[in-house]
């Protein structure tokens, strides 16, 4: 394929729903012209008041290759210690090399003090920032160094507001957020930026109308993000225009941050 990602190569984790944020990541990257390897992990979705998707990334893999991407797929669950290594593995042997990495997956989970437990404590953790940084070790130890080494992280916006009901997942997600400059410093003498996406508030099915119209009026912008909006920011981080920007967290919120 042609475009500014042409020859190319990402891993964007986190596309087991095809309304998500991951699969439009996938969509908007391989409308940009790169390889794109997919990973996806329904068994979580399965768990959640919105359900998995029927069609999952296998749906998704073959819309992308019917508009001629370079398209592969690899489940796996990112609560095993192995499964960082073993995706970037599959996708240097599926395109030869890999340029980018978008750790989209995240673990949700709703607890509140009240109702904490260790377990999913360790579980939400071990899914969202464990994994993660073995993912930003693997890919960082393949990274030969040529033009276009990114690693986007996503956070969430519990920096912005409280999410009391939501404990776990903030922690986790806080921790993404602090390891961006760190990261950042690290790895861009190899060539990589290391850069963080919130997305804001962003209709990927979850939300019920009553929420969907409270956060809408709440919204300096009168609107939800949506996945498309997350993804033209990863776009332009992934790609040559952005090669000077590294170590920030960036929202693309419409200024629900800003609030």
């Amino acid at each position: 394929m042609t475009g500014p990602l042409a020859g190319r190569a990402a891993l964007v984790t986190g596309a087991s729903r095809r309304i998500g944020i991951g699969a439009a990541v996938a969509r908007r990257l391989v409308a940009d012209g790169a390889a794109v390897l997919l990973h996806s992990w329904s068994p979580h979705d399965a768990e959640q008041p919105w359900g998995a998707d029927p069609g999952g990334a296998e749906a998704l893999v073959a819309e992308l290759r019917a508009a001629g991407a370079e398209v592969a797929h690899v489940a796996a669950d990112l609560a095993d210690p192995a499964a960082p290594a073993s995706l970037v593995d599959a996708a240097r042997e599926a395109f030869g090399h890999l340029d980018a990495l978008v750790a989209v997956h995240a673990r949700s989970s709703a607890q509140s003090l009240e109702q904490l437990t260790a377990a999913e404590l360790d579980l939400t953790w071990a899914v969202n920032t464990r994994s993660t940084l073995l993912l930003a070790q693997a890919f960082a130890a393949q990274h030969d160094g040529r033009p276009g080494g990114r690693l986007l992280t996503f956070t969430s916006g519990q920096y912005a507001g409280a999410m009391p009901g939501e404990l776990p997942y903030v922690a986790s997600k806080a921790a993404l957020h602090q390891l961006t400059r760190s990261l950042a410093v690290h790895l861009v003498p190899r060539g990589i930026t290391v850069n963080c996406v919130d997305p804001g508030p962003n209709d990927t099915g979850y939300a019920d109308a009553e929420l969907r119209a409270a956060v809408a009026a709440a919204h300096p912008g009168g609107r939800w993000g949506t996945p498309a909006d997350a993804a033209a920011l990863v776009a332009w981080l992934v790609g040559d225009e952005a090669a000077w920007v590294t170590g920030q967290v960036i929202a693309s919120d419409g200024g629900w941050s800003a609030r």
